[in-house]
Order: C-alpha cells, then sequence, then structure tokens
C-alpha cells in the first residue's frame, strides 16, 4: 500500500455554532486532512505547533497511525482561529485569526517524504505549496487546496501552482472569483485547461463538480437530519481523497471518481459533531452503509430503449 503525505496547519479553534460551542479544540487542515488519510493508507504529517499544544491531541493523531515525524514543536503559541456559524451553517465568520507560530512554517521534506507520491497540499501559502511541490521527486498525485484569500492576493503564485497539481479543489465561490465568471462549468473547464488532470468544485450541501478530460461528473452530499459544525469538512474530503487513491496506488480518472464517493462519504461524519469527535470513531459498517448509499443516488435505472422525446401534439 502506498503512504498518503498531509501538509498544512494544525491549530487549536474556538468554535461556536447553533448547536454549541468549544474552546481551544483541535483544528487546523493538517489535522482534519491526515486524521480522515489515515482511514485508508499510511499516512505522515508535515506542520508546526506551539510549546502549548495539548499532549492528549498528539495522542489522537498517533492513536490513528499518523506518522508525526514531521510534527515541529517550536517556542511560542500554536496556531489559534475563533470563528461562529449562524443558523444556515453555509460559510464560517471569523472573530480571530492569531498566526503564533504558524506565521513562519517553512515545509522542508526530509528525503522519505519527498519521495511520497501521494500527497495532500492544504490551504497554506501558494508560495510554499509551490515549495513542497519542488521538493517532490516523483508524485504520482498532488491534491491542491486554497482558499479566496489567496485568489484575491496571491493569484500569480497560485496558478504556478495549480498548474503543477493534479486534482485542485476549489469551493464554488472560489472558482467563480479565480476565473471571473458566474458560470461553475465555464470555471470548472477554465481551470482544467490550466494543467490539473482533476478539478474538484465542492458545493457545500449541494454535494460537487467533478471535471475530467472525457467529461463533467456529479456527486450528491450525503443526506443529513443534523449537522453540529462544518468546520474542517473540506480538508476530510481532500484527506480521505488522497488517502484512498493511494491506498489504490494510480490516480487514474475511475479511481479518482471512486475517491470522491468516499470523501464525500468521510465528510459526512465530521460536521456531526465538534472538531475530529466524530470522526475519530467512525466504524467500518457504518461508513460502508454511507457509501453504498451514495453509490445508490447516483445510479439511475437504464432507459431500456424507452423514447424520452418530447410527446407531440
Amino acid at each position: 500500500m502506498s503512504k498518503a503525505l498531509v501538509i498544512g496547519s494544525v491549530a487549536l479553534d474556538s468554535v461556536e455554532t447553533p448547536y454549541g460551542t468549544v474552546d481551544s479544540s483541535l483544528g487546523g487542515s493538517a489535522s482534519y486532512g491526515s486524521v480522515a488519510a489515515s482511514y485508508f493508507a499510511p499516512t505522515s504529517l508535515v506542520a508546526v505547533v506551539g510549546t502549548d499544544f495539548p499532549k492528549k491531541y498528539v495522542t489522537w493523531l498517533r492513536n490513528r497511525g499518523i506518522n508525526l515525524e514531521g510534527l515541529k514543536v517550536e517556542n511560542g503559541e500554536t496556531f489559534h482561529w475563533s470563528g461562529f456559524y449562524e443558523t444556515t451553517m453555509s460559510q464560517a465568520f471569523t472573530n480571530t485569526t492569531a498566526l503564533n507560530v504558524f506565521e513562519h512554517f517553512r515545509p522542508d521534506l526530509t528525503p522519505r517524504q519527498a519521495k511520497e507520491r501521494f500527497v495532500f497540499l492544504a490551504n497554506i501559502d501558494p508560495e510554499l505549496q509551490l515549495h513542497v511541490i519542488n521538493q517532490l521527486t516523483n508524485p504520482e498525485l498532488v491534491v491542491l487546496d486554497t482558499m479566496n484569500f489567496w485568489i484575491e492576493g496571491s493569484k500569480q503564485t497560485l496558478a504556478k501552482v495549480i498548474k503543477k497539481c493534479g486534482l485542485l479543489l476549489m469551493n464554488e465561490e472560489e472558482s467563480r472569483q479565480f476565473c471571473e465568471t458566474r458560470s461553475l462549468i465555464k470555471a470548472g473547464e477554465e481551470l482544467l485547461k490550466m494543467g490539473p488532470r482533476t478539478v474538484v468544485i465542492k458545493k457545500g450541501e449541494h454535494g460537487s463538480l467533478i471535471f475530467q478530460k472525457d467529461g463533467v461528473f456529479s456527486v450528491p452530499a450525503f443526506p443529513l437530519r443534523k449537522m453540529k459544525d462544518p468546520t474542517g469538512a473540506g480538508d476530510t474530503f481532500a484527506g480521505s481523497l488522497t488517502g484512498y487513491v493511494a491506498r489504490l496506488r494510480k490516480a487514474t480518472p475511475e479511481n479518482i471518481r471512486r475517491a470522491v464517493i468516499v470523501g464525500t462519504a468521510m465528510a459526512s461524519f465530521v460536521v456531526e459533531d465538534f472538531s475530529l469527535k466524530r470522526t475519530l470513531r467512525i466504524k467500518p459498517d457504518e461508513f460502508q452503509s454511507r457509501v453504498e448509499a451514495l453509490y445508490a443516488m447516483t445510479v439511475m435505472p437504464k432507459l431500456n430503449g424507452k423514447s424520452l422525446k418530447p410527446y407531440a401534439k
């Protein structure tokens, strides 16, 4: 089985939603992404924390079998984000962002890490993402995530990173902003022309659109009756996608499509509780059940030769 490498942030999050609040809970893109990837492949994490980072969170990650060789501890405080969600929980609102030791984070890979073939580059400065890609010796799949902040301030550098990635993730507003169009189809096609083999436009509770050279593929979100906290859903999606393709060893278009289903199922768990509490207690049978339900939702009965031509009066 191939390995997955996740590079991003490990943070302490204070979050308020209509269903409660948490203070200094485990967060950060690399935390969500590595835990999700670890369900499918041996996973290594590259990030930085401060001396205040709770030992219990290190235990949480280590208990998932995640290689923490790349988790550096620097003098100072851990990256801390505080925010809230309103009733629909469709958008996070930031109260405070304290980068702390993360401000000077520079991911220099070890020779072993540079050989990893399946990499999730989570939302960090595009300059750092490019720095990581240039260190990789023979990547099979680089999954890239970003956000509107980098689109606004580092678009040219981000474009260079996009050209070098294999799979690009953007949400619908980010894709519209980057491509300067309201059409998600035009945005997806334009992004695909830039170099990635696959572009995934995330639409939150409405699922995702997947663009590949042979066409467009759509996956619905898993229908949930209730969710507590959407923080980390995108990183969970990306991490599990990376880990699953690593498990299959080859980033073929078919394997990517399968991985999108897997990532969608994993993301449906993380939103059911705060931080990583729900993700860390997923049982194999319940995960399999959600994957099968998603497959059933995406398969339509065959026409069996019946015509769908409009009725002519």
